[in-house]
């Protein structure tokens, strides 16, 4: 969830205004409407006590997600698959990649 949608819900869940929420975290509405606006960077200090000053308390924790880049399934399958059908893909594929690639020369040339 980003710092924006944090400090939002946390002013909101207080029934609080911007003008109050800044009262209490020391900061000027201008902050407060900064931070939940987003795109900004705003530091743990800062969101921690804007946070605070809501009623909230921020926690932060790393959470394990394995390998996100990596199909571990699609690998699982590929090595069911006998050596020489996973070789007979690899060229399948190989084939399409070099017409794609033949295609995008053809349109650099067309638009030379």
């Amino acid at each position: 969830m980003s710092p924006a949608v944090l400090v939002r819900r946390a002013r909101k869940a207080a029934g609080l205004t911007q003008v109050a929420l800044a009262e209490r975290a020391g900061v000027s509405q201008p902050v407060i409407a900064r931070l939940e606006r987003g795109g900004g960077n705003p530091t743990f200090e800062t969101l921690e006590r804007v946070l605070h000053a809501a009623g909230h308390r921020l926690e932060l924790s790393a959470v394990h997600q394995g390998l996100t880049t990596v199909d571990e399934g699609l690998i699982r399958k590929q090595l069911e698959l006998p050596p020489a059908e996973r070789l007979r893909e690899l060229e399948a594929q190989a084939a399409v990649a070099e017409q794609l690639l033949n295609a995008r020369v053809r349109r650099r040339e067309q638009h030379a």
